[in-house]
Order: structure tokens, then sequence, then C-alpha cells
């Protein structure tokens, strides 16, 4: 199995519109990959402007909003690249495309690293925060995952919540659990709303 960073790769459009979404790079000698699957408006901004931006933020509410509509978190100006990064983040790293391997379901952009920060001291995660994380991503295989398997993991990833999480973490997690309810039913939620 290859390393996957989970990050949140920032793009722009033509037009020079932001486009923020959590992205797992993935880590290969040379450097590392962005493999969007069609459609995806990440495919269409790297088309037009070959770079990106990862950065490891230090909110993950910015993780669960990504993937439940709240996209608006600030950014700052890249240094090394035409875009933007994530403003609260642990740190960052700038992309160049260096090559593409077209596929017509899932294309690879290798990322050549041309600049990197830190912006913050980083002491370590609470396991709610690795909870939301994975809830986050389960959220985004909704229809591809049996929902009994949904309904599993959520339970013992709540377990996380239940003993580690703070207000930013209860957040996050009721954002994602309100997206599972909405797709599977109320009896997919697993905490109250006064437990959060």
């Amino acid at each position: 199995m290859p390393l996957i960073l989970e990050t949140v790769v920032t793009t722009l459009s033509p037009s020079g519109e932001l486009h923020l979404v959590p992205f797992g790079l993935i880590g290969e000698a040379e450097g590392y990959v962005l493999a969007p699957f069609r459609p995806s408006p990440t495919i269409a901004n790297l088309e037009a402007n070959p770079c990106f931006a990862a950065s490891s933020p230090r909110d993950i509410r910015v993780i669960a909003g990504a993937v439940t509509g709240r996209r608006e978190w600030p950014t700052l100006p890249c240094a090394a690249i035409e875009g933007r990064r994530l403003a609260d983040s642990f740190g960052h790293a700038e992309f160049a495309v260096a090559s593409v391997e077209a596929h017509e379901t899932r294309p690879r952009f290798r990322g050549r690293m041309v600049h990197s920060a830190a912006h913050a001291p980083f002491i370590g995660y609470n396991r709610a925060q690795a909870a939301v994380l994975e809830a986050a991503i389960l959220s985004t295989r909704l229809h591809m995952l049996e929902p009994e398997k949904v309904l599993t993991e959520m339970a013992y990833l709540a377990i996380a919540i239940g003993k580690t999480a703070g207000p930013r973490e209860r957040e996050a997690w009721g954002w994602i659990e309100d997206k599972v309810a909405a797709a599977l039913g109320p009896e997919a939620r697993v905490l109250d709303r006064d437990d959060r």
C-alpha cells in the first residue's frame, strides 16, 4: 500500500476561482500524486493551471466542512505558485504538475514540490480528530458501501468522539452525522445532539 497523506488541496479555475477539497496525496519516490475521479473540478483546474497547494489543517472542521458543503475557509496567497493555501494550517506545500498519466476515470497528476513551509507547532492529534477524518472519508463513499458497514463504522468512530472531542470535533462530527442520516435515515444517528 502506498503512503497517503490526508490534506486539504487547493486549485484555481481558469477564471481564478478557488476550489478547496480534502484530498489524499499518494506518496511516491518521485514526489506526490493527485488522482481525482472524473468528473472533478480539481481535474479541470489542474488542466488549466497545472499547480496545487496541499495544507495540513489545524481545525478538523475544514475537512468535515468540505465534504458536507462548507468550503468557505480562509486562505492566503501561495509563495511560489499561482494559487492559494489554507490559512490555518500546521504547514503547507506547493506543487507544480510535472507529468500527467491520462486515464478516462482517474488521471494521475504527479506533483513536483516547489515550496513548503511550517506555520504552527504540531503537538499531536486527539482521537476525535482521527475519528472525524475517518467519518469524513466514509461519508464520501455512501454510494459505494452497504448501509450496515457505514452504520457499524460510525458507531465505532463515535466512541472516540464521546471520549476525546472538544467543541470543534463535536461540531464537525455533527455535520458528518447529518450527511449520513440524510442518506441512510435517522437511525444512522449515533450521538444525540446533546452528546456532541
